[in-house]
């Protein structure tokens, strides 16, 4: 249960700071920020609050975990200057950016779940320690040489080249990272997405150590949601009590 004053209270600074841990400081630069309302001031020039701009401190607060400060900052600038339909746009794009990384979360988890099928990312293909050579594993995964070749542009795939002929080697890794970007390709992911997800495999060694990075992230992204509908709930309060 909140226990702030019945509208039309005034409210100091430090009422306002206190609720959320804050400065007193910290809550005048959001008002010159346009994060609060503009506040009245006593003949003797102090600040004076009121219950809306404890809903507005509220939103904000609430916003920024799902959000991020700037996006936060521009909701409520937007709400302040009356132009809500900006807000609310703003809002439905962090959406957006929400539901894209769920979306190439789950692409990742659905590529690690055919690569098992396959045999597993290091699965013997009697290629022999040497690893193979480009058109090997074109025909492997299906695709023309100019596609793994396109891939290596894009800082997707890394073969070393063989000492004597010059030609492209790939070994297990690379044909590893060949398959987990096959997948991914089917799925209508772009290179230029994929690329920093195959560079995510190569850091944590292998697909195995990849599972505690795709489970944190995935526990991010269900946190960034839940956090923004706790910022949308105080958002509309917000909304409700400027009328």
């Amino acid at each position: 249960m909140r226990s702030e004053p019945q509208s039309g209270h005034r409210l100091r600074p430090i009422d306002l700071a206190r609720r959320h841990g804050l400065s007193t400081q910290a809550v005048r630069n959001y008002e010159e920020a346009g994060i609060l309302p503009a506040a009245a001031r006593t003949p003797s020039g102090h600040r004076v609050y009121t219950p809306l701009h404890a809903a507005a401190l509220r939103a904000f607060v609430a916003l920024v975990p799902g959000h991020g400060h700037a996006t936060a900052t521009a909701i409520m600038r937007a709400v302040d200057q009356g132009a809500v339909d900006d807000a609310l746009r703003l809002v439905d794009e962090s959406h957006v950016l929400l539901r894209d990384d769920r979306r190439t979360l789950e692409a990742v988890e659905r590529a690690l779940r055919g690569l098992e099928r396959q045999g597993g990312p290091e699965a013997d293909t009697g290629s022999g320690p040497a690893g193979r050579f480009i058109g090997r594993l074109a025909a492997e995964l299906g695709v023309r040489p100019a596609t793994l070749r396109a891939w290596e542009r894009a800082g997707v795939v890394r073969p070393a080249r063989d000492a004597r002929t010059g030609y492209r080697v790939y070994d297990e890794a690379d044909a590893r990272d060949a398959r987990l970007a096959h997948q991914l390709r089917r799925g209508g992911y772009l290179l230029e997405q994929i690329a920093p997800l195959i560079a995510r495999v190569r850091e944590a060694g292998g697909t195995e150590p990849l599972a505690a990075a795709l489970l944190d992230w995935r526990t991010r992204v269900s946190a960034r949601a839940r956090a923004m509908l706790s910022g949308s709930a105080e958002l509309e309060a917000y909304l409700r009590a400027r009328g």
